[in-house]
This record gives structure tokens, C-alpha cells and sequence, in this order.
């Protein structure tokens, strides 16, 4: 059974960073792909970033320069380190696994960008 447990969200000023975790367990962590999403307040989810079990990466539009995704696979963990913070910015960030049909997602961390 997959279980994501996220850390590290919080209230950050504009211009300031943070950096999230997604611990993994009940997994062959490295076989799976990680990403990150997030769903702001009368918004739909929508996926920030991806990371392949080789260590591919992607992002979208609005966050390419500013967060970099990672892996260690030692640790069974995944990273979202965000610099350069925004307003629109703000939501609650998910962490999803898959490999092949077996999918997880983490209970979601809150990210508060306001001054």
C-alpha cells in the first residue's frame, strides 16, 4: 500500500522560498515516477512538476526557474524546493506516485504566499 507523507509547507512572503518533502513508503520507491501538484482555493488541480524514476524532469510554465524537483532514492523521498514565491503561488501541494496502474497521493501540504 503507497503512503506519501508531505512536509515542509507553511506562510512565506512573496520573493521567498520553501522547500517540500514527500516521504514514501509500502513502495519500490525508485521504480516510480514522483510529482508534485497542487489545487488552489476554486481551482482544479493541476500538476507543478514530475520527476521519473531516472530522474527526467519537467514543469510547468508558470514555475519553470523558480522550483526544482528531486529525488533520493535512499531516503524514499521526494523534493519541491520553491524559490522566488508568489501570491498565485498559493494552494495546497500533493505529492503523487505511479508505476504502471499503482498511483498514490499524500494528504497534501498547505503553502500560504502573502505578506
Amino acid at each position: 500500500q503507497v503512503q506519501l507523507v508531505e512536509s515542509g509547507g507553511g506562510l512565506v512572503q512573496p520573493g521567498g522560498s520553501l522547500r517540500l518533502s514527500c516521504a514514501a513508503s509500502g513502495i519500490i520507491f525508485r521504480l516510480f515516477h514522483m510529482s508534485w501538484y497542487r489545487q488552489a482555493p476554486g481551482k482544479q488541480r493541476e500538476l507543478v512538476a514530475a520527476i521519473t524514476s531516472g530522474g527526467s524532469t519537467n514543469y510547468i510554465d508558470s514555475v519553470e526557474g523558480r522550483f526544482t524537483i528531486s529525488r533520493d532514492n535512499a531516503k524514499n523521498t521526494v523534493y519541491l524546493r520553491m524559490n522566488s514565491l508568489k501570491p498565485e503561488d498559493t494552494a495546497v501541494y500533493y505529492c503523487f506516485s505511479n508505476f504502471g496502474a499503482t498511483v498514490g497521493w499524500g494528504q497534501g501540504t498547505q503553502v500560504t504566499v502573502s505578506s
